[in-house]
């Protein structure tokens, strides 16, 4: 049996993905992309519109969002993106600096010359938005989400991701809100140089400078938003 026969033939490759982990896994793309705000009120029917299905499958999947604290249900049914408080902010924050400062230190440990490639092309991509007279910002919220990830697949590490996307998951719409709504922390947020210093630790391996980096980034992008009044009390 050949390797291709083999991956064809193996149970990951065999699994079939269902319509509702599909719609499940789009509507983690919007939230983690900050497609959708703190408040946000949600319609099945909507949502299923949007996402070209029917209701029964974006049920399925926000009943798991919900379960995942990334989407809530009030006692009347309504479902909305949760809204940010400042508390919860600072603590998913302090979480995210432990455990992504880790999967970039990793990163600069364990990645490939591909890898290497892929941050470049998403950094180029976030640059470019940044440098615009008229910035797309959401061209620059899909650059930076595809860079961070990127980057922690780099760790090599299957287990982490998980737990990075469910942070994300409850972070994302406030995190990317207020880049959303003005191009001006693409100007002043100092993300650019941030990813620039992380890629050239990751060529030169060097684990420590690569997660300073990261948490410079993570925590200059915290203060922003916390200074912007945004987040409730």
């Amino acid at each position: 049996m050949t390797e291709s026969d083999a991956e064809v033939r193996s149970p990951a490759a065999c699994r079939k993905v269902t319509l509702g982990t599909q719609v499940y896994e789009a509507l983690c793309d919007r939230l983690v992309g900050g497609e959708l705000a703190p408040g946000e009120k949600l319609s099945l029917r909507n949502l299923a519109d949007s996402l070209g299905t029917s209701v029964m499958p974006v049920r399925e999947a926000v009943s798991r969002l919900v379960a995942d604290e990334a989407l809530e249900v009030s006692p009347s049914r309504a479902i909305s993106v949760p809204v940010m408080t400042r508390a919860m902010f600072c603590e998913l924050t302090t979480v995210r600096v432990a455990i992504e400062g880790f999967a970039v230190e990793q990163a600069a440990y364990n990645h490939r010359a591909r890898d290497l490639a892929i941050l470049s092309a998403h950094d180029a991509a976030f640059r470019h938005e940044c440098n615009a007279m008229i910035p797309d910002r959401v061209a620059a919220l899909r650059a930076n989400r595809d860079f961070h990830f990127a980057l922690y697949a780099a760790a090599d590490l299957a287990t982490l991701m998980p737990i990075i996307t469910g942070l994300w998951l409850k972070i994302g719409p406030v995190l990317n809100l207020d880049m959303r709504l003005s191009s001006q922390r693409l100007a002043i947020g100092g993300a650019e140089a941030q990813h620039a210093r992380i890629i050239e630790a990751l060529r030169r391996r060097d684990g420590a400078e690569a997660r300073a980096a990261i948490t410079r980034d993570i925590e200059t992008t915290a203060g922003l938003i916390a200074s912007t009044g945004r987040l409730t009390p």
